[in-house]
């Protein structure tokens, strides 16, 4: 198990904070670490890299069939760090690969030639069950979902299973759920703690045990164009996100999976 999707159509829950501060986090270890954003949002992308600096991204690897992952920038400030970068153009992709027969199997393609050099491969989503979201289920042995403390913590978690499985059953029957992590926890507020409890009940031993705390910092973070690793090492964010990455390590290495 070595490419991973981090997923969830619902915005707003934390999945790029997780997709880039798990890449720094595995990159800090000693893991070479390929960070794959597909989202047009960029946002991964923005954290590690200035886009004024970028030629190539993930857009051309996608729309050229001759075309390898040539736009992968090895980061200055994290060694063992990789990014895949996004532009605005992949909203564009969609409509443009209409009828290609090979659309949602291209990103799987684009990384067939290059896996053996990460030691682990994360893909960042966009917020949306589209073209993108859906290929890199294709990509990807494992699946992380992320849910936020919220009221409406589980809504659309049942559309991206059900997509899950129609992909584990008719283009990647290797996906397995790595788990879910649950974001932004206030731990001051019962709200939290019902939510918790909700989502244990629900899901049982996906649940990861590391929850990701609501914090300032890690909130600042990408402004300075860092991982909480680097941009503030001693803080609780950055523990967590540290011990996250054990547990995820963990699972992927004995393939404890759903």
């Amino acid at each position: 198990m070595r490419i991973v999707a981090i997923a969830n159509q619902k915005g707003g829950v934390g999945k790029t904070t997780t997709a880039v501060n798990l890449a720094a986090a595995f990159a800090l270890r000693g893991r070479r670490t390929l960070l794959v954003d597909v989202d047009p949002q960029a946002n991964s992308t923005m954290t590690f890299i200035d886009l004024r600096q970028v030629d190539r991204n993930v857009y051309h690897a996608l729309t050229d069939a001759h075309t390898p992952m040539e736009a992968i920038v090895r980061t200055t400030a994290i060694p063992n760090l990789w990014v895949a970068p996004a532009r605005i153009a992949l909203a564009k992709l969609e409509s443009q690969l209409v009828g290609e027969l090979d659309a949602h199997f291209r990103l799987r393609d684009r990384l067939k030639p290059i896996v053996d050099r990460y030691d682990l491969i994360l893909i960042d989503t966009p917020p949306a069950l589209g073209l993108l979201t859906v290929s890199a289920l294709i990509a990807a042995d494992a699946v992380l979902i992320p849910i936020q403390v919220s009221y409406y913590a589980l809504e659309g978690t049942e559309d991206l299973l059900e997509t899950i499985q129609k992909v584990k059953q008719h283009a990647n029957p290797r996906l397995q759920i790595l788990g879910i992590v649950v974001t932004m926890v206030d731990r001051r507020t019962v709200l939290a703690r019902d939510v918790i409890e909700q989502v244990q009940r629900t899901f049982g031993p996906l649940v990861l045990e590391t929850v990701i705390s609501r914090s300032v910092r890690l909130e600042e973070s990408p402004a300075y164009r860092e991982s909480i690793h680097t941009y503030a090492p001693d803080s609780q964010a950055a523990r967590e996100y540290q011990a996250l990455a054990e547990e995820v390590l963990r699972r992927v290495q004995t393939g404890v999976t759903a």
